[in-house]
């Protein structure tokens, strides 16, 4: 067998010249490449076409029995490493009995548990995928630790550790399916090694005549014949940011009057199932009009409404779906999705973004208030607490306040209930009025960065030029040993919470630090940049806060 395994070439990072280390049981196809300190365990499965380089980030662990499949890169970085199961050091660990299915991209530092199965066109960087996890295709796991036996959807973009956290369970239907992919590869392996060896294969043949009432499995996830891509990637979408799925149909003089009926509820969490019962609903009820409901079940409302049906489409495929809300009986086009409450304008975008960050990342709001004479002396009077989590109460509420208290000064507060302090401190209303938060000074807001993360506080550059408020915070990350970094994300991907980051800020020195955050502001004029502060050694972010707003 005539592999292509060469040393790593020597650099300034390895001078060791590390070869491949594989066991005598695998097969390496003759078309793979793999360079450097790549340790390969018994029985694995190296398909054509692959690419496992460990010339930067090394050395790299392949497990007993994985199977790594055409067009796969494993590659890694310089810097960062991760603990495989025996407790040493990697770039990028691969565990037993796992499947690295087609053109998936694994660039560490990157752990990949055991009987794990990474779907097609899948990329994992600087993440862990923990113990039986099910990754479907086209998804990216980036920055984050998968829970071990956790289910991804495709086309899934799991980038901060809430998304991870939220992912539903694994079922036994995808274990089987895992275990399936995993014997066919064996037996691939097999027949490979010994494919110009006669008395190798007879006993082959004959174990798969004995086998032949197996019933394949089916990589390709059921949609139903009428959902069109377009609908799919929207449940999808909708499933993992947690929220459930429903559907209504309505016919021509029930639609004419916003009387919409519900189809049978639909529990589950996969897509999959989801698209099936969909489908079903749509074919029971042809000649009618069936729409797609979106619900966050922890707020209680709905974040969708979408018709994939009419009357006139004969069970289409619900491609030309239009995105609507019922007004006084009449349908209006809609944005995707919808604000969980409508401000009566004493709250500004920025405020309610603050509260929507707050909420979601666990902490509490609280208001204080102040006459102008005690605002001089900093004598701040508590106001109401909010005892909810729900974001539309907490605006009302909040509002509420500055009702109550007209003429004076009051300021948004948020909490840390597990630490015990106060993360945002951000005056909301002046005694002339309801503050333009965009146009607030850093002096006004009264931020304090301390060690925990913070929530989003409103200082947003609109030309490119940081704020005093953004300098004063990157002051004070910096004289506390925190990294600064940026992301940025055009309106779209903002939606679903897919940063992309910038160029990475090596340096300490707040005139670089500064230089480097405008050029990313110029750079990506016209889209949101949020400024990320970074505990390096806890490995954590302790400030994600939007800088730019398009």
């Amino acid at each position: 067998m005539a592999v292509r395994n060469v040393a790593a070439p020597p650099t300034p990072w390895s001078k060791n010249l590390a070869e491949p280390k594989i066991h005598d049981t695998a097969y390496v196809h003759s078309f793979s490449n793999i360079i450097g300190d790549v340790h390969i365990g018994p029985n694995v499965m190296i398909a054509p076409g692959t690419s496992i380089r460990a010339d930067e980030g090394t050395p790299f662990y392949i497990g007993e029995g994985s199977n790594i499949q055409d067009g796969v890169v494993i590659h890694g970085l310089e810097q960062g490493r991760v603990k495989g199961d025996d407790d040493k050091s990697y770039s990028v660990w691969v565990g037993k009995n796992t499947s690295l299915t087609h053109m998936s991209l694994i660039h560490g530092p990157a752990y990949v548990g055991d009987e794990c199965f990474i779907g097609f066109r899948s990329t994992v960087f600087n993440a862990r995928v923990g113990e039986g996890c099910i990754v479907m295709m086209h998804v990216l796991i980036q920055d984050v630790e998968i829970p071990p036996g956790k289910y991804i959807p495709s086309g899934a973009v799991i980038t901060n550790q809430q998304q991870a956290d939220r992912l539903p369970d694994v079922l036994d239907s995808d274990v089987k399916f895992a275990t399936h992919v995993i014997g066919i590869n064996d037996a691939l392996r097999t027949g490979y090694r010994c494919a110009d060896n006669i008395a190798c294969l007879a006993p082959i043949r004959n174990e798969q005549a004995k086998n032949s009432n197996i019933t394949p499995m089916n990589y390709s996830t059921q949609t139903g014949s009428q959902l069109s891509s377009t609908l799919a990637d929207s449940i999808r979408n909708l499933l993992a940011q947690g929220y459930s799925v429903g559907a209504e149909h309505a016919d021509a003089r029930h639609f004419r009057t916003g009387s919409w009926r519900t189809c049978g509820p639909i529990s589950s969490t996969r897509d999959s199932e989801v698209m099936a019962a969909l489908s079903a609903c749509m074919a029971q009820h042809q000649g009618e009009y069936v729409r797609l409901i979106g619900i966050d079940t922890k707020a209680k409302r709905r974040v969708l409404e979408e018709i994939i049906q009419r009357p006139g489409d004969n069970g289409s495929n619900g491609s030309k779906g239009t995105q609507t809300y019922k007004s006084n009986g009449k349908v209006a086009q809609a944005s995707h999705y919808n604000p969980s409450y409508v401000s009566s304008g004493k709250l500004s975008a920025e405020t309610v973004a603050t509260v929507r960050g707050l909420l979601s990342q666990g902490y509490k709001v609280g208001t204080e208030h102040a006459d102008a004479r005690r605002f001089r002396t900093s004598s701040w009077q508590s106001g109401a607490s909010l005892q909810t989590r729900n974001e539309s109460e907490a605006i009302a509420a909040l509002e509420s306040v500055m009702n109550q208290y007209p003429g004076e000064y009051v300021r948004l507060i948020g909490i840390d209930p597990k630490a015990k302090r106060r993360v945002v401190e951000e005056i909301i209303q002046r005694p002339d009025g309801p503050v333009a938060q965009s146009a607030q000074s850093g002096a006004t807001s009264g931020f304090k960065p301390a060690k925990g993360k913070e929530a989003y506080t409103g200082a947003v550059a609109s030309s490119g030029i940081l704020t005093g408020k953004t300098i004063e915070q990157i002051r004070n990350l910096l004289s506390q040993g925190y990294k600064i970094g940026t992301e940025h994300a055009d309106p779209r991907r903002f939606r679903t919470g897919s940063w992309s980051s910038c160029a990475p800020i090596d340096s300490n020195r707040e005139s670089e630090v500064i230089s480097a955050l405008e050029s990313c502001l110029n750079e990506h004029s016209g889209e949101y940049v949020r400024l990320l502060g970074i505990d390096s050694k806890a490995k954590r972010r302790v400030l994600e806060e939007i800088i730019q707003r398009p």
